[in-house]
């Protein structure tokens, strides 16, 4: 039996009761908050094992549900929001969510993504560590460590940001599509994965290269995908 419990934060009741069934259906344990204080109140009496949460809450934004949560817990967070403008997104991302779904969205790809999060961020007991240490000019990746260096500073990256810098640096210098990215991070390649591929991109990028004289690490391919450039 599945054993993983989710935190489901939506105040609409017809999509509140989809996922809860959902969940149900697959065995999975669940807790509901209508409400943003009710979210922070529960995720810290329950420690759940990932909170969907919906932005648009009758109290508080979800982006400061996300910050306060963010204050003490690393649990993976995935929005679940209406707002589908890529502004909303990187703050979302940036405030510190892992996976960003926009409504309406299908069944089969919320248990997707519940699925590749299980995979990702909690079951890591059987994987082992690389003891190898990436360099790129400033930038330097500590694999056994799971950190990330640039100019001797740590880098603070969601848990997808990171994987998506490992996996540039490993084809450091190939270009990557689009599809064979969102493969590796999600486990699939549902259309709206590019769409929150260039989303975590972009909040990557800004965190590498924080000024115009910065070193470019990563190249758009438009259309394409994207390739870590070697840094001499």
């Amino acid at each position: 039996m599945n054993k993983t419990l989710i935190l489901v934060v939506e105040d609409d009741r017809s999509i509140q009761n989809l996922m809860t069934t959902t969940l149900k259906a697959h065995d999975y344990r669940y807790i509901i908050a209508a409400n943003g204080e009710t979210a922070v109140m529960e995720a810290a009496s329950h420690n759940p094992d990932i909170i969907l949460l919906d932005l648009g809450l009758p109290d508080i934004d979800g982006m400061e549900v996300i910050r306060k949560i963010r204050s003490w817990s690393n649990v993976p967070i995935i929005i679940i929001s209406a707002r589908s403008e890529d502004a909303d997104k990187v703050e979302a991302l940036d405030a510190g969510a892992d996976d960003y779904l926009t409504k309406p969205f299908s069944v089969e790809e919320l248990l997707a993504r519940l699925r590749v999060t299980e995979r990702r961020f909690i079951t890591k007991q059987g994987e082992q560590a690389e003891a190898s240490v990436f360099e790129n000019g400033m930038l330097q990746i500590d694999y056994s460590a799971g950190c990330a260096y640039l100019e001797e500073e740590e880098l603070h990256l969601t848990p997808i940001e990171y994987k998506l810098l490992c996996l540039l640096s490993k084809n450091v210098g190939k270009v990557l599509t689009h599809t064979y990215i969102t493969q590796h991070i999600w486990g699939h390649s549902w259309e709206n994965d590019v769409a929150s591929l260039r989303v975590f991109m972009a909040t990557l990028r800004k965190k590498l290269e924080k000024n115009s004289d910065s070193v470019q690490y990563i190249q758009t391919h438009v259309g394409v995908g994207y390739r870590m450039v070697k840094v001499e």
